[in-house]
C-alpha cells in the first residue's frame, strides 16, 4: 500500500491551508509520546478538539463486486462466469493460516495489538518524514480496509477521489473510521474483510481470485511461499506483477528478504520452513480466467450462454436500463442454475458434427424446449461461439458476394450472433411448411374440424392479390402449386398435413381468414423480426392479403418454432422461453425471476386436435383419423416414442426444416445460410432430418413413453355431419345446386363407368354423410356399364407432397 507520507504529502504541510490538520497531527504525536499505551480515541479528541470528534465514523454499508456463476441444469457444471472484478468472498476459516500471517507481516505486524491506529507508528513516520528521513507509512491494515471500503461505497466520482487521494485529511478520516470499526468488529472479522477486498493485480481482487489466478488452488491450500508472494503484491500490484521481468524480480526479492523473514520474526513459521519457502518458484505465467460467453466455445455452451445473457439484459427486475442490469450480473455474486441439459446439448452437437462441417457456409441449427414450462434445454449449431481475431483469417469471407466485396466476414466457423434464438442482426429464416400448423389451429378455433375436407387442385387460384412472380396467375392472383405439380385430391387436415398439400392450406387459410392465422402465430410466439414481415402483419389490411403466410415465407427462428409446437404438447399453454431454473443471491435467497411465464394460447381441445394431425408428417399414427402419408416418415421409428411434428422446405430448397416433439422435448432444426438468404445451395433433408431425429432419440433415452391426450369433444374432430343428397343421374348443374344448397363445396371429378347417361352424375365422393361445408366431388358418368359402387373412389392421386 502507499506510504502515509509520500513526498507530496510532506509538501502539503508547507501550505497555510494545512495548518489545522498539522496541529491535529502534532497533538496526536505529543499525546502518543506521553501516553503510548493510552486509548487513541480520547487523545485524538483532546489533541484536535471538536475537529476530530466531528469527523464521520460510520462507514456506509456496501457490497464489494462478486462473481456471478452460471451452471447447467445439474447445478454443478459451471458453464460461465460474469464479473467486472474477479472476486468471490470466502470465510477466514477457508483461508490458510500462512496467508493470514503473510498479510500481517507485509502490512501490519501489530494488527492484534492496536485499536485500529498504530500510535507509535504515526509518531515515528511523522518525525521521520518531517526531518527529511526515509519516507515511512503508518496505515494499519484496518485503515487500508477503510480506504477501500470508502471507495467501494462511493456514489459519485468525487467520493472515490476523496477516499483515495494522498492527503493528511484523508488519513485523519481513515483513523476515525478505523477506531470505530475496531469497536464494532473483531480482529478476525476485519482481517477476513480485508483479504476479500484487497487488490492483487491483473484485475484480480480478494484472496479467492488471487489464489486461483496465480496458483490455481483454493485459498485454504496456499503454502508459505505462495502466501508471502501474494501478500507482497498488495502494496503495489502493478509493480510487483510476477508475469513481467521487472515485477518478477521485485516480488521475489520482497517475498524472500522482507515478508518471509517477518513471518519468522512473528513466530508464524520456523526458520527451516522459511528457507524452504524461499526456494518455491515464483510463477511467470498465470491462469487465464475467462468471463462471459465467448470463453465457453470449446464446450459448445456459448449460444445458450448468450441466450441467457440477452435474457438477463431484458429483465427490468434487474434495473431500469440495460447498463444497470449488466452491472448487476457482473457484480451481484449470483448463483444461476440454468435450464441447459448437458446430455441433450452434447447429443445435439454430436449429431450436427457428424453431418455438417463447422466451416460450411450453411448452418445447421437446433433448438430444444420443454413443453409446459418454456425451459430451453439445448441450442446447438455447426459454429463456434467465438469472437474473431481480425489479424487472423480464421473466418471466411461472407458468402454474399456484395458483402464479400466489402471484406465483411461470414458467420463461419466463428460467430457471436444468436443464430437459433434471434436478436441483433438475426431476424430469422424462412422455414416452409412447418407454418401449416397455424391454419390448422385457426381453423379448429373457428369450428372447422379435423375431418374438414377440401378438394385440392394441382394449382389453386386464390383471391389474394400479389405482384408479378412465378406464383401469379390470372394477371395478379396468388396461385400456389404443390411440389412436383401433383397432389390433387380430397384431403382432410390429417392427410393434407401428412403430405404437406399447399393447395389444401391456402384455401383453408382463405376460409378462416389470413388475419386469424397470423394471430395464432403471434399467440404461439412467432416474433416477426423482419421489418417487412412486421409491416405485413400489423398495417391495416396487410394481414388479410398475406396469402403465402401459411407456406412459411415469414422469417422465424428454430427456438420460436420449437416453442410454438411445444405449446401444442402443453395443451395449448404457451410459455415464454426461459434459460432459468433458479437464481440465488449472494445471501442465499432464492428469487422468482425467470420462473415460467405462461398463458393459454388456445383451448386444450384445439391443441390436442392439432397435435393429432401433426403426428402424421413424422410417421406416427393419428389417434382420431387417417394420415395416408408422411413427409418425414422414419421419425417415429428412430425416436421410439409417440411423436409429432412437421418438415418444411422453401422455394429452390434454400432452407430446410424439421420439427419433432414428444411430451418432454420439442426440437426444431433449420438448415439455412445466415449470411446470404438468396444463396445458390440446396438444403437437404437427408442432413437436417436425421440431425433432429437422433437428437430427440438421445434426449428421450431412458424416459417413459407417454401417449398424447385426445380432445374431450368429438365435434372438434368430426364436426357437424350432414347427409349428402342423392344426385345420382342428375345433371352436373342440378347436382351442384342441390349440394351447394345443402352447404357443401362442390367440384367435378373424373369420368367413371356408370349406368347413368353420359355426362350426368354417376356418384359423389364421399356419399351418405360428410362434414358440414366439406368437399363433395361429383363423379361423372361416361355412359358405360360396370359403374363402381356409389361413393367409392380411388383416393387422391399420387405425386410428390407439397411443401
Amino acid at each position: 500500500m502507499s506510504s502515509w507520507f509520500r513526498r507530496r504529502d510532506h509538501n502539503i504541510f508547507t501550505n497555510a491551508t494545512s495548518l489545522l490538520v498539522c496541529g491535529l497531527l502534532a497533538g496526536v504525536v505529543v499525546a502518543a509520546a506521553a501516553f503510548p499505551a493510552a486509548a487513541m480515541t480520547g487523545l485524538a479528541a483532546k489533541a484536535g478538539g471538536q475537529t476530530f470528534a466531528g469527523l464521520p465514523s460510520e462507514l456506509k454499508e456496501f457490497s464489494s463486486p462478486q462473481i456471478t456463476r452460471v451452471y447447467a441444469s445439474d447445478g454443478k457444471t459451471q458453464i460461465a462466469v460474469f464479473y467486472d472484478e474477479f472476486r468471490s468472498d470466502v470465510p477466514l476459516k477457508d483461508i490458510s493460516k500462512n496467508m493470514q500471517a503473510a498479510i500481517l507481516a507485509a502490512e501490519d505486524r501489530k494488527f492484534y495489538e492496536h485499536n485500529g491506529v498504530d500510535v507509535k507508528g504515526i509518531a515515528r513516520a511523522f518525525v521521520s518524514n518531517q526531518n527529511g528521513g526515509s519516507q515511512q507509512g503508518a496505515s494499519t491494515l484496518t485503515m487500508q480496509y477503510v480506504r477501500m471500503s470508502l471507495a467501494y461505497s462511493a456514489t459519485n466520482p468525487q467520493e472515490v477521489i476523496d477516499a483515495t487521494e494522498d492527503s493528511p485529511k484523508r488519513k485523519i478520516t481513515e483513523m476515525k473510521y478505523a477506531m470505530q470499526i475496531s469497536k464494532q468488529l473483531t480482529k478476525d472479522q476485519i482481517l477476513e474483510r480485508y483479504l476479500n477486498i484487497a487488490p492483487f493485480g491483473l484485475q484480480t481482487y480478494g484472496i479467492f481470485a488471487a489464489s486461483h489466478v496465480y496458483f490455481n488452488k483454493k485459498p485454504k491450500d496456499l503454502t508459505v511461499g505462495e502466501s508471502a508472494m501474494l501478500a507482497g503484491m498488495v502494496k503495489a500490484p502493478s509493480d510487483y506483477n510476477p508475469t513481467t521481468p521487472g515485477g518478477h524480480e521485485l516480488i521475489t526479492d520482497r517475498r524472500n528478504n522482507y515478508i518471509i523473514p517477518a513471518m519468522v520474526d512473528m513466530g508464524a513459521v520456523t526458520a527451516a520452513d522459511a528457507e524452504k519457502a524461499k526456494k518455491e518458484a515464483v510463477p511467470t505465467k498465470v491462469r487465464q480466467v475467462g468471463r462471459g460467453c465467448a470463453w465457453v466455445a470449446r464446450n459448445n455452451w456459448g449460444f445458450f450462454c448468450d441466450f441467457f445473457y440477452r435474457w438477463w439484459l431484458d429483465q427490468e427486475s434487474f434495473g431500469a436500463t440495460t447498463y444497470d442490469r449488466e452491472r448487476r450480473l457482473k457484480s451481484g455474486g449470483y448463483k444461476v442454475v440454468t435450464t441447459l441439459d448437458l446430455k441433450g446439448q452434447s447429443g445435439a452437437r454430436r449429431e450436427i458434427a457428424e453431418r455438417q462441417s463447422d466451416s460450411s457456409q450453411n448452418a445447421l441449427l437446433l433448438a430444444g424446449i420443454e413443453p409446459g414450462n418454456g425451459k430451453v434445454r439445448l441450442l446447438a449449431a455447426n459454429r463456434k461461439f467465438k469472437l474473431d481475431d481480425p489479424a487472423k483469417p480464421e473466418n471466411k469471407l461472407n458468402s454474399d458476394p456484395k458483402k464479400a466485396k466489402l471484406k465483411i466476414r461470414g458467420t463461419h466457423p466463428n460467430t457471436t450472433n444468436p443464430l437459433m434464438s434471434g436478436g441483433g442482426d438475426i431476424t430469422g429464416y424462412q422455414a416452409g411448411s412447418v407454418f401449416k400448423i397455424f391454419p390448422i389451429i385457426a381453423a379448429l378455433e373457428n369450428n372447422y374440424p379435423l375431418s374438414y375436407t377440401i378438394k385440392a387442385e394441382k394449382q389453386y387460384k386464390s383471391g389474394y392479390i400479389v405482384g408479378p412472380g412465378p406464383a401469379t396467375c390470372g394477371g395478379h392472383f396468388y396461385c400456389p402449386k404443390n411440389s412436383g405439380g401433383g397432389g390433387a385430391g380430397v384431403y382432410t387436415m390429417w392427410s393434407a398435413f401428412a403430405k404437406s398439400i399447399n393447395t389444401y392450406f391456402i384455401p383453408l387459410q382463405e376460409r378462416v381468414g389470413a388475419e386469424k392465422v397470423i394471430a395464432v402465430a403471434k399467440r404461439f410466439g412467432v416474433q416477426f423480426r423482419q421489418p417487412k414481415d412486421a409491416d405485413m402483419t400489423t398495417k391495416e389490411g396487410g394481414a388479410n392479403q398475406f396469402g403465402a403466410f401459411s407456406l412459411g415465407v415469414t422469417a422465424s427462428t428454430p427456438l420460436d418454432m420449437a416453442n410454438a409446437y411445444a405449446t401444442l404438447a402443453a395443451d395449448g399453454k404457451y410459455c415464454a422461453p426461459t434459460p432459468i431454473e433458479q437464481i440465488t443471491t449472494l445471501n442465499g435467497e432464492k428469487i422468482d425471476i425467470g420462473k415460467p411465464f405462461c398463458n393459454q394460447a388456445t383451448t386444450k381441445d384445439v391443441a390436442r386436435a392439432a397435435l393429432d394431425a401433426a403426428r402424421c408428417p413424422v410417421g406416427d399414427s393419428a389417434q382420431l383419423g387417417a394420415c395416408n402419408g408422411a413427409t418425414a416418415g422414419p421419425t417415429k421409428g428412430i425416436v421410439g416414442h409417440p411423436v409429432f411434428g412437421k418438415s418444411g422446405t422453401t422455394d429452390a430448397e434454400k432452407t430446410a426444416s424439421l420439427i419433432v416433439g414428444t411430451t418432454k422435448i420439442v426440437v426444431a432444426g433449420y438448415m439455412a445460410n445466415p449470411d446470404w438468404p438468396d444463396h445458390r445451395d440446396q438444403m437437404k433433408h437427408d442432413i437436417i432430418n436425421p440431425a433432429v431425429q437422433y437428437t430427440v432419440k438421445e434426449y428421450m433415452e431412458g424416459k417413459p413413453k407417454v401417449q398424447f391426450k385426445k380432445p374431450g369433444s368429438s365435434k372438434i374432430v368430426f364436426g357437424e355431419q350432414r347427409s349428402i343428397p342423392n344426385v345420382k343421374c342428375d345433371s352436373v348443374s342440378s347436382a351442384t345446386n342441390r349440394l351447394e344448397d345443402a352447404g357443401f363445396h362442390v367440384s367435378t371429378g373424373a369420368e367413371v363407368d356408370s349406368e347413368c347417361p353420359k355426362g350426368t352424375v354417376a356418384s359423389t365422393d364421399p356419399s351418405g354423410r360428410t362434414i358440414k361445408n366439406g368437399a363433395v366431388v361429383l363423379q361423372i358418368s361416361n355412359g358405360k356399364t360396370g359403374a363402381p359402387e356409389p361413393g367409392t373412389s380411388a383416393g387422391p392421386p399420387g405425386g410428390r407432397p407439397g411443401n
